[in-house]
């Protein structure tokens, strides 16, 4: 049997619910994990409210491998990710000396304020995860790794936890250009090839550029050999239909 790793991602910001920042984690993440074997299987989005974000990892850590939140672990009073983490984990939430070591080190005299002091702060019994682009580290709580939601220290961080992981095997993925064959023509076929080749997962993609329509059909699975039948299948039935061409 073929081992599958489940992940979840949680993120967490009012400015993304507002529309003022777009997001440009999640995809990064669910490509990042698929390519190491781990599924992400659902995202949520939550604002800086504590209640919410307690309800939302409590929901998606019992039901999931893993879950990497993004966002709200900076040094203002908006930045409350590591409180509901420790309050979803039901432990306490104190300066680590590790990160005001680092602080110290970096902020000299009274540089070292307040509000930077917040970014010390993590659940008693974290593991902290490096951040080599600001430094303020993430951590790991359990099956949570917490990581900021600037893109680039997140992806920075994710390589930084990615080495604890338990990873599964990773999925296969076929692409079946299908052109400007419309979904309409091969959709019922396509329904039973995917009937047929239950194994699977299949899709279909259509976009728009450059004036026309094109249209691609995607194959996952986790059997090489059983993707490669479904492709050809696929491939067949586009075949047929080029062959016998008429208007859409």
């Amino acid at each position: 049997m073929t081992k599958i790793v489940t992940a979840a991602v949680l993120v967490i910001g009012d400015e993304i619910l507002s529309g003022r920042t777009k997001d440009r984690n999640i995809g990064y993440i669910a490509a990042y994990l698929a390519n190491i074997g781990v599924d992400l299987r659902e995202a949520r989005v939550v604002p800086d409210v504590e209640a919410e974000i307690v309800a939302a990892l409590d929901a998606l850590r019992t039901r999931y491998a893993y879950v990497f939140t993004t966002g709200g672990i900076g040094p203002t009073h908006d930045d409350i990710t590591a409180d509901a983490v420790a309050k979803a984990f039901g432990v306490g939430i104190d300066e680590d000396p590790r990160i005001l070591a680092m602080m110290r080190r970096r902020y000299p005299g009274g540089e070292l304020t307040p509000a930077r002091r917040r970014m010390a702060r993590v659940p008693q019994g974290a593991e902290l995860i490096d951040n080599p682009v600001s430094w303020a580290p993430g951590f790991r709580i359990g099956n949570v790794i917490v990581m900021a939601g600037v893109p680039s220290i997140m992806q920075a961080m994710l390589d930084s936890a990615a080495k604890g992981l338990e990873t599964g095997v990773k999925v296969v993925v076929e692409t079946i250009e299908a052109g400007a064959i419309p979904e309409g023509r091969y959709g019922d076929a396509l329904g039973g090839i995917a009937a047929a080749h239950g194994e699977t997962m299949i899709g279909s993609y259509p976009s728009f550029a450059e004036g026309s329509f094109r249209n691609q059909i995607v194959v996952r699975g986790r059997d090489a050999e059983k993707v490669a039948a479904a492709r050809r299948a696929i491939e067949a039935m586009l075949a047929e239909i080029r062959g016998g061409a008429r208007p859409a």
